[in-house]
């Protein structure tokens, strides 16, 4: 093997981890909202979180992806760590997937069906139909999809090349003497783990196996103690990943690390004493491509066997390891790891969302009722909620800002701008929420006394936009169409109520029935209920919006109020609901 060789294998392996690399991330965006679907059907059944880290894994083509994945989700607070245990386990069996399809490349036959099988076959044929899709078709799905072929071919192309630029050691004894060496099942393990914690990848570590198995000169004594040690090696993402991280988010990536070294370490001891006292003639024999694939796929499946029961055991060993610290918060707000799984963020960045709307709808609906109970305590807490609601709304829009910038799916650039212009909205309305709470207190302050006639219409249009704040919040959290179709009429029933409430004020004032004063801190008030009814308005506007195919508010909230019968008939319910007589 000469320096050209070299430079072969190191251009192969390039090609290899593009082209992983590339078919994944494509995966990940033609999957779309569905791995945040997969997301949601996850439990603490054990069965769904195996299968669930199985079969994102299959299809991203890289456990240590799922891994740090994984690490997110649980430092973002969207999965606990008894469910990160079960996906783990999964995931380890999923990474299997790289290796049966490689080893399609060891399939020798002269009928021409059994050879189109062979990679180096079929893949021109998926690169052509991959280059025609990801260059001509303005889909993005297509071309997400035109990705996902050209990156499984560049994978194989480049498999292929590492297993050219091999060919030529099987002619060299000091190789053969190599893979003597690693006939010691510690070594094996050792240089296994140190080959993929270099490239961060196991479905990689294990493709070059099969090149050099390919040479004929690897032996499955060998090549078994080597194949134990990849899933060592692969826990370095993760744990790499895991810095930085809440004390769950560092657990979970040290249950992968114990898992692995555990499972390894059993059957490394069965395999040891197997060698020892039976001493099988297929140890000596040369590693086949899809004898390396069966025997990976078999470590891994037997681990998850041996260790699935003690998923409890093992939470309990990384609790002991890493124990709880009061002092720490419990968890991160949003994880810019997510950014990488677009869904994922996305799905973070609404439920935080609705953490913020939550928060503003309380803090308007507590200074409501300062009207008629104040206290330094319910003061404080609107004032700090408005704050939460100010720190809620810089860190999602930022974070919603850098997931623009990536390559993200139509229906997610729509959710992510629909949450852009909702948490301004929400931030707004707590904004009011401190806004009537300073014309309650200049109201304390001054003494100021409200009619009877003045209190009850105070009380009618806070009733209503009391109604109008439930109405929002519950459209927002649960998409519901039906409350954000209520939200507009409310809308103009309180518009109206402000501007009867402002004309009986001018009423009462020219009779000498209250102050100027009073006057004043009455618009206030009104200007700040009106306000928050509008803000209400955008919301609804939104979320209606976000059922047809382009957002256009306006537009959508104008034929909504001119050709919609439900339309009338609400405006009439309301106007009678909130009628001052």
């Amino acid at each position: 093997m000469d320096i050209f060789n070299a430079l072969s294998l190191i251009g192969g392996l390039c090609l290899f981890l593009f082209g992983m690399n590339v078919m994944g991330q494509a995966l990940e965006r033609r999957a779309g909202s569905k791995l945040r679907s997969i997301l949601e059907m996850l439990t603490t059944n054990r069965a769904a979180g195996l299968l669930t880290g199985l079969g994102v894994t299959a299809v991203i083509q890289s456990s240590s992806a799922t891994t740090v994945m994984v690490v997110g989700f649980v430092n973002s607070g969207l999965m606990t760590l008894r469910q990160a245990i079960n996906v783990i386990m999964g995931a380890n069996i999923g990474t299997t997937v790289t290796s049966w399809i490689l080893s399609l490349s060891g399939i020798e036959s002269d009928n021409v069906f059994v050879k189109m099988l062979k990679p180096t076959s079929f893949t021109p044929i998926l690169a052509l139909v991959g280059i025609v899709l990801y260059m001509f078709c303005k889909d993005s799905k297509k071309n997400d999809t035109g990705m996902i072929l050209l990156g499984f071919a560049t994978l194989m192309f480049g498999m292929d090349s590492m297993s050219d630029a091999v060919s030529g050691l099987r002619d060299v004894p000091a190789f053969a003497e190599l893979f003597i060496l690693f006939k010691n099942p510690v070594l094996g393990v050792l240089a296994g783990a140190v080959l993929t914690a270099i490239i961060q990848s196991s479905s990689a570590s294990v493709g070059i196996l099969q090149a050099l198995a390919s040479t004929g000169k690897v032996s499955y004594g060998a090549a078994i103690p080597i194949i134990m040690g990849q899933n060592i090696g692969t826990c370095i993402t993760a744990l790499l990943s895991s810095i930085g991280t809440n004390k769950n988010a560092r657990r979970t990536a040290l249950v992968h690390l114990s898992f692995n070294i555990i499972g390894t370490a059993i059957l490394l001891t069965a395999f040891s004493i197997v060698k020892a006292v039976i001493s099988p003639a297929i140890l000596d024999d040369n590693a086949s491509l899809f004898g390396i694939a069966i025997a990976h796929s078999f470590f891994n499946v037997l681990c998850t066997l041996i260790l699935l029961p003690m998923a409890g055991l093992l939470e309990k060993l990384v609790l002991k390891l890493i124990p709880d610290d009061k002092s720490e918060e419990a968890v991160s707000e949003l994880d810019e790891r997510l950014l990488a799984t677009p869904p994922m963020a996305l799905e973070r960045s609404h439920k935080l969302a609705v953490q913020m709307a939550s928060v503003a709808v309380d803090a308007l609906k507590d200074s409501m009722g300062t009207l008629k109970n104040y206290s330094a305590e319910i003061a404080e807490k609107i004032r700090e909620d408005e704050n939460r609601t100010d720190h809620y709304e810089d860190i999602l829009g930022t974070y919603l800002v850098k997931l623009s910038t990536r390559r993200i799916s139509a229906a997610d650039s729509s959710e992510s701008a629909k949450l852009l212009k909702i948490i301004g909205d929400f931030e707004r309305i707590s904004d009011h929420s401190v806004n009537i709470l300073e014309s309650v207190e200049e109201i304390r302050d001054k003494e100021i006394r409200f009619t009877e006639s003045a209190a009850h219409e105070l009380d009618v249009i806070t009733s209503a936009v009391e109604e109008i704040l439930d109405l929002s919040l519950k459209a927002f959290i649960d998409n519901d169409l039906s409350a954000a179709a209520k939200i507009e009429p409310l809308e103009e029933v309180i518009d109206v109520l402000k501007d009867t409430l402002r004309n009986n004020h001018i009423t009462r004032l020219q009779k000498g029935e209250c102050s100027i004063e009073a006057g004043f801190v009455w618009s206030d008030l009104l200007t700040n209920l009106e306000r928050t009814s509008d803000h209400c308005s955008n919301i609804a506007g939104c979320v209606i919006d976000m059922a047809k195919p382009k957002m256009n508010i306006h537009e959508s909230l104008r034929q909504f109020r001119t050709g919609s019968s439900d339309f009338k008939t609400e405006l009439e319910t309301y106007s009678k609901k909130y009628s001052l007589a």
